[in-house]
């Protein structure tokens, strides 16, 4: 029997929850995100649907260019786009549905963000069996919901996901085992999970435009190129991976960010929104069912929107809020001086993350669990 995996992605999904659920939304551009406050909101846009998109906005667009871009617009006698706040609530009340659904048709799902998932169609013993199952999947997703997903099938989690993605909205792509290859080489870079703006460019800089441009360096000239994850692309742009849907899901990384009012120079209220996040991250890492984590990341962006991160992996893991605002404020520090922020710029946003989660659970002063 093949193995086939499907790969669902809901189409625009705040965005599409708000128009279902307020009709004068429809037919017009609409951005779910922060507040733009006339052009001087900060924040970004958290979705946008396809009608925004046309005007340039995307997801994590910041919500004052996301203004500027509907302003342009209008200037040129389009609608104005429609900005909507976050309703994570409802929005995770949709999701669960959306997922109930799926368990349906799909015994073996694996939830892989609050809008998409995978799920193990191989039982259908076929690709044929396989799409007429995600169609019936995507219609009752129609019906009940009244939300359009998109579809990709596909050998692996890999091939499904970048598939889901090429038709949207309400697309469904099938690519066999056999086609995977030749599917993937005339992509972008960028295609393939894992390389970002930053890494496009890099490669770019090479000459690398297209995966099939990367198949034709070795394993060790990728590494050369992009570290450790070079060699893990070596595979991936060939369509090969070996990754399995499980039905339980743990997020790879917990974190939460602030953008502030108004651009911050006062190392006394940093380091008091450095406290609160890493109180708000510790409590979402227990909603989780997790403990611990090893790897701590900060984001710092300023106001001229330069960003930059930095990271810290512990000698062991740790999961008191008190270890992590401590190792935070070390990464935090030298953008408070010269080292880091030599033109002392003001900073717009502070982020904090952590990584390498598990469940263990944590240890009192005697050792004891």
């Amino acid at each position: 029997m093949p193995r086939i995996v499907a790969h669902l992605d809901m189409d625009a999904f705040f965005a599409a929850i708000e128009e279902r659920d307020t009709p004068a939304f429809r037919g017009l551009p609409l951005v779910v995100g922060a507040d733009p406050r006339g052009g001087k909101g900060r924040g970004v846009a958290a979705t946008s649907n396809y009608r925004a998109r046309a005007y340039g906005i995307h997801s994590a667009t910041p919500i004052s260019v996301a203004w500027r871009l509907s302003e342009a617009a209008r200037r040129a006698g389009k609608p104005p786009v429609t900005f909507v706040s976050v309703d994570m609530a409802k929005y995770a009340r949709v999701s669960d549905a959306v997922l109930g659904i799926m368990r349906r048709f799909i015994p073996l799902v694996e939830p892989a963000s609050i809008d998409e998932a995978y799920g193990d169609v191989s039982a259908t013993g076929s690709y044929e069996e396989a799409e007429r199952l995600c169609r019936e999947l995507k219609q009752a997703i129609r019906t009940e919901q009244r939300l359009t997903a998109s579809v990709g099938i596909g050998p692996n989690k890999l091939i499904a996901k970048i598939a889901s993605g090429l038709r949207k909205p309400d697309g469904l792509t099938v690519v066999r085992e056999a086609e995977a290859e030749a599917f993937l080489e005339p992509l972008s870079v960028r295609a393939i999970p894992g390389i970002g703006p930053k890494t496009e460019r890099h490669l770019a800089r090479q000459g690398i435009m297209l995966v099939r441009d990367l198949k034709t360096l070795g394993p060790a000239r990728l590494e050369g190129l992009l570290g450790k994850r070079g060699v893990e692309l070596y595979d991936k742009v060939r369509g090969l991976d070996s990754t399995p849907v499980e039905t339980s899901f743990q997020p790879k990384s917990i974190g939460e960010q602030e953008t502030f009012e108004t651009d911050v120079r006062d190392s006394r209220l940093l380091v008091e929104q450095l406290a609160a996040l890493s109180r708000d991250v510790i409590a979402r890492l227990h909603r989780e069912g997790l403990h611990r984590f090893r790897t701590i990341v900060l984001t710092v962006r300023f106001a001229d929107f330069e960003t930059k991160s930095r990271a810290r992996t512990l000698a062991r893991p740790a999961g008191e809020a008190v270890t992590l605002r401590r190792e935070a404020l070390k990464l935090l520090m030298p953008f408070l001086d010269r080292r880091d922020n030599p033109r002392r710029k003001a900073i717009r946003l502070l982020g904090l993350r952590v990584e390498q989660l598990d469940e263990g659970r944590q240890r009192n002063l005697y050792g004891q669990e």
